[in-house]
């Protein structure tokens, strides 16, 4: 039986790992090689109402990292891999003129951390705390990097917006919801979703 590395959720949670809900400490437990985990559910709401922030958005769409305008009961599938110990994952929103997909790599980081690349290439990096809230798994926003004319560049602190993900199991068997939000200091609310899924791990077919 092929070695199955720890994840970096559960890296990064420590002692606060039996806390976690039973569902969520499996869906963030590494995926064994030659499987993938899929998830399948619907997105409420995605993106943001700001107009004046579709442009800026636009130019992380194509990467994979961000997606521009409002968008609500967008159908969504996961797809986790577990590869050199980074979480890495592919969300493919069914749009009605067309699937878009985001990619990211989540890996850990001393101190209860982890960072998440995201995009394809990486547009984004965000450095996150984890923790259990209430059997919740919880990220919050430590630093934000950005990609820009092939440097990276890091957000202030001062002005660097703070995104917050909650991930929780609800009451129905099998079924995970999932929010995060993206505020910035003095705008207020940037960028969202929320929605809720299933998952299950299978085998990779050849």
């Amino acid at each position: 039986m092929d070695h199955v590395p720890q994840s970096p959720y559960l890296r990064a949670l420590g002692e606060q790992r039996p806390e976690l809900h039973p569902a969520l400490k499996a869906y963030f437990s590494a995926v064994p090689r030659g499987s993938v985990g899929i998830g399948e559910g619907v997105f409420e709401r995605v993106g943001t109402r700001r107009r004046w922030l579709w442009p800026i958005l636009r130019r992380f769409q194509a990467s994979g990292a961000v997606l521009p305008g409002w968008h609500e009961d967008v159908p969504f599938t996961i797809r986790n891999r577990t590869i050199a110990a980074r979480a890495v994952s592919v969300r493919t929103l069914h749009l009605p003129d067309g699937d878009w997909v985001m990619k990211d790599a989540v890996s850990a980081r001393p101190g209860g951390r982890v960072v998440d690349q995201i995009g394809e290439p990486t547009a984004l990096a965000v450095a996150f705390d984890v923790g259990v809230d209430e059997h919740a798994l919880t990220l919050r926003s430590t630093a934000i990097g950005v990609r820009l004319a092939g440097f990276r560049v890091r957000i202030p602190r001062i002005v660097a917006p703070v995104v917050r993900l909650r991930e929780s199991a609800e009451k129905h068997a099998g079924v995970q919801r999932i929010e995060l939000t993206v505020d910035a200091p003095l705008i207020g609310r940037l960028y969202e979703y929320a929605g809720t899924f299933t998952f299950r791990v299978e085998e990779e077919q050849a």
